[in-house]
């Protein structure tokens, strides 16, 4: 059976704002239902990306499609896009309820049918009886849903969130991720999702789309991005990585052979591009790397000295800097804390090794 297309297409889509390329030949899908998120620094297209869909601005190049036609020339107003901003943009004059049937007031529903849609759309968001109450009179978490409400009363097909929960703080954000992954679940809605937050990334997309520098660097699901980045800026990215530098001395079928610039030789998976003789660097996940209070001899021949520069205790797990033998790289490492801190003193000598499989080296211009 043939599958539905998608509700978006971006076709070789350019934006140039001061003279300089925001968002650089875009060609991306979004699929019906799908939570996709563009993830990336500051500068790295994806507001814009997100205001060229929305209609807030027009592309200089290429061509946009929503439910299989263009809309480049369609006024915002007319795409039936919800939106939700960073900065909630409530009336602070109108109540909440008024706040959320502003929409369809501006459709021209009829007043009870307006009432019992706005009615409807606070209770799934967790507001019902708060309807009467002024914006200011809320919390930032309830402005939130308030701009949420807004944004679904009208029930858009797709759903635009820019930003919505770096105002917040760690707790309400954590509540708000929730409460977007039940209403994404019961509504079946496609949202496209804005943020540069890896975690809120990682917590709540079917798929990311990395964005850097106007371009798109890599799509895929959360563990696809994690587990093999395409490139050395996605696994710096998403998740923290160790990027040590080296040069490749050979390639065997999957597998490169790599001379660190820190000393030892290694071997580490051999990313797409990368060939014999040329410089590299190979990312290890800080998860990834076993540690032992001991000398690498005793650990393993792939093993290797380092020195304990830092030990921080965090909780669930102990987050530890160490200086490869003879102080030319640093390695980042993450061990349970249940282990203890045993031998993990500062100026403390341990052994640090990983999996070769664990390893990936990029061409070092990735």
């Amino acid at each position: 059976m043939a599958l539905p297309d998608p509700i978006v297409r971006f076709r070789s889509v350019g934006k140039t704002l001061g003279g300089q390329a925001a968002v650089r030949d875009l060609s991306l899908d979004i699929e019906r239902g799908e939570f996709l998120t563009l993830l990336g620094p500051s500068g790295a297209g994806k507001t814009t990306t997100l205001n060229l869909l929305a209609g807030f601005a027009a592309p200089d190049a290429g061509e946009i499609l929503l439910e299989g036609r263009p809309v480049t020339r369609t006024p915002a107003h007319r795409r039936g896009i919800g939106v939700v901003f960073q900065s909630y943009a409530l009336f602070p004059h109108l109540s909440v309820a008024e706040n959320v049937g502003f929409p369809l007031a501006v459709r021209g529903v009829k007043r009870a049918e307006r009432a019992g849609r706005v009615a409807e759309t606070l209770a799934m968001v967790r507001l019902a009886e708060f309807g009467a109450r002024r914006p200011g009179d809320l919390s930032g978490g309830q402005q939130q849903r308030v701009a949420l409400a807004r944004a679904l009363v009208f029930r858009p097909s797709l759903l635009l969130l820019d930003e919505p929960l770096a105002a917040l703080d760690p707790g309400l954000r954590q509540d708000l991720q929730e409460e977007l992954r039940r209403l994404h679940r019961a509504l079946g809605i496609t949202i496209l999702h804005v943020t540069h937050d890896q975690a809120e990334a990682l917590a709540l997309s079917d798929r990311i789309a990395v964005m850097h520098e106007g371009a798109l660097r890599q799509v895929g699901p959360p563990e696809a991005l994690y587990e093999d980045p395409a490139d050395a800026f996605v696994a710096g990215f998403i998740g923290e990585n160790n990027r040590l530098a080296g040069a490749t001395l050979a390639i065997e079928e999957d597998f490169a052979l790599v001379r660190l610039d820190a000393g030892p030789t290694i071997e580490a998976r051999a990313a797409a591009g990368l060939e014999a003789g040329v410089r590299c660097v190979v990312c290890i996940r800080p998860e990834r790397i076993a540690l032992a209070a001991a000398e690498a001899a005793e650990m393993g021949e792939a093993a290797i000295d380092a020195v304990v520069q830092e030990a921080v205790y965090l909780g669930d797990h102990l987050r530890l800097r160490l200086a490869l033998a003879g102080g030319s790289a640093t390695l980042l490492v993450k061990r349970p804390s249940v282990a203890g801190m045993a031998g993990l003193a500062p100026g403390e000598a341990v052994a640090v090794a990983w999996q070769s499989s664990h390893a990936l080296a990029f061409p070092a211009s990735a």
